[in-house]
């Protein structure tokens, strides 16, 4: 092989594991990542092209300042992906670490150093001068405890940066001496939407109200020609808009989600990846991103053999819910209630008296069911309808074979 046929094999690999890398991860910072961040760095063009031609995302590479930003936009909210605390169990943020986490961000731009405790101060005088939000109370315990949460997040994002101390000790201390530093053109690219929520102009006493509605109005992309989020709706559309659209949208889902599932698509959506241009640009956009294309009856699926492009896996023991979600696809041969699902975790907890102590209790059972169904749902896998739980295609991949103790 010669020397030029290297290289082009080695640049072909690089760009397929920058890509991987920024699926998993949309945030990757020299700091915390100096070998990603330098492969996507050198290989930034090509990585670049093909997040913006498959999915109409940007992507954002600042070698200076030592971070790359991919733009994830998706045509809806997935409650599925949540923030969550850096801590044991990695619970998902509650209403209340979002409004600190948006309270938090808003003070962190006005300063480049900051401690922890003045900036507990600005974030209470904050909240106490909004009608809306509850005052940040930093002499509860709980309320210093999802402060840091907020605070650990977005030093993982590389927004903040400890100088000195730790931020754990203020849950403890309130005289706790921690030192900031605020990386203010950093924390501007966290959010990934196309318009600012400023922009909507919408009084405060209506957000509620007219929630749905103002979150495809701050996802709203004009490039599509869409007005309602429909092309049927949408007339004036040029044919060249309404292929992009579709592009966009059926690649965004492949490669976001675990599985894609036909059924759920659109009879545009679905004619479209069926047609030879879709079925080419698959097969293209796989290869070129490293993927090994699964194509079934119902659906595709992007597979990662290196584990790359997902931050979270499935079967994996890192977690009481996903060993029980593993054990219960084998009570789930045909559409269940979730009351027979109960027993059949009963029956797991009993089998194995030495695992999941931490579901032992009351309403432990039930708990654990829930925690259960929430991973296979978030894996494709199952859908739950009121209280019926149904196996979707997907789920065939992990049942044939021999249960064994957690």
């Amino acid at each position: 092989m010669s020397l030029t046929n290297q290289l082009v094999i080695a640049e072909r690999e690089e760009v397929a594991r920058g890509i991987r890398a920024l699926l998993a991860t949309p945030l990757i910072g020299e700091r915390g990542s100096p070998e990603t961040f330098d492969l996507i760095r050198r290989r930034r063009e090509p990585i670049r092209q093909w997040f913006d031609y498959y999915c109409g995302w940007t992507l954002t590479v600042e070698p200076r300042l030592g971070y790359a930003r991919l733009v994830k936009v998706r045509a809806a909210a997935d409650p599925t992906r949540p923030a969550r605390r850096l801590r044991s169990g990695r619970a998902a943020f509650d209403r209340r670490r979002y409004v600190l986490l948006c309270v938090v961000a808003a003070e962190l731009l006005t300063v480049p150093v900051t401690t922890i405790g003045l900036l507990a101060g600005r974030v209470a005088q904050a909240s106490a001068a909004d009608d809306l939000v509850t005052t940040f109370d930093g002499a509860v315990r709980a309320e210093r405890l999802a402060f840091v949460d907020v605070l650990r997040l977005l030093e993982s994002y590389g927004v903040l940066r400890t100088a000195d101390g730790d931020p754990e000790s203020f849950v403890d201390d309130t005289t706790a001496k921690v030192l900031f530093r605020i990386d203010a053109t950093l924390l501007l690219r966290m959010l990934a939407a196309p318009v600012g929520p400023s922009q909507l102009a919408v009084p405060a006493d209506d957000v509620a109200l007219r929630f749905e509605e103002l979150l495809k109005a701050v996802s709203h992309e004009q490039r599509y020609g869409l007005s309602s989020g429909r092309h049927e709706d949408t007339p004036s559309a040029s044919d060249v808009q309404r292929n992009l659209w579709l592009r966009h949208t059926v690649f965004r889902r492949l490669v976001d989600d675990p599985v894609l599932y036909f059924a759920e698509l659109t009879v545009e959506e679905r004619a479209y990846l069926g047609s030879p241009t879709g079925r080419q640009l698959l097969r293209r956009a796989a290869e070129q991103g490293g993927f090994v294309l699964e194509e079934r009856a119902e659906g595709v699926l992007l597979v990662d053999v290196d584990g790359l492009a997902t931050d979270e896996r499935f079967p994996d023991d890192g977690s009481n819910a996903k060993v029980a979600a593993l054990l219960l696809l084998d009570a789930l041969d045909k559409p269940r209630t979730t009351d027979y699902l109960q027993k059949a975790t009963a029956k797991l907890l009993k089998r194995f008296p030495r695992w999941a102590k931490t579901y032992r209790g009351k309403d432990g059972v039930r708990r654990l069911t829930v925690d259960a169904l929430a991973v296979l749902t978030g894996f494709g896998l199952v859908r739950t309808e009121a209280e019926l739980v149904r196996p979707l295609p997907a789920a065939a991949r992990y049942t044939d074979r021999n249960e064994e103790a957690p």
